[in-house]
């Protein structure tokens, strides 16, 4: 659970001070974002581990775009 915002932060960290921030990458963001919370809501209430599953894969879905692109960006 501690690897993925940990890349997140150095992913966007990247894209920001590179300058190439666009729409994908709010995007991204977002989803991820979006899809943390969710696991961790649902983690938190049901527990119920194939959900958790999805959301966890899902959240590195929307991860894995913002680290591939800026490495042909930069």
């Amino acid at each position: 659970m501690f690897e993925a915002p940990t890349v997140f932060y150095a992913v966007a960290l990247v894209v920001v001070v590179a300058g190439i921030a666009d729409p994908l990458y709010a995007g991204c963001a977002w989803a991820f974002l979006v899809l943390r919370v969710l696991h961790s809501v649902v983690q938190a209430t049901v527990n119920l581990v194939p959900l958790r599953l999805l959301l966890f894969v899902l959240s590195w879905a929307a991860l894995v775009p913002m680290i591939v692109c800026p490495l042909w960006t930069l």
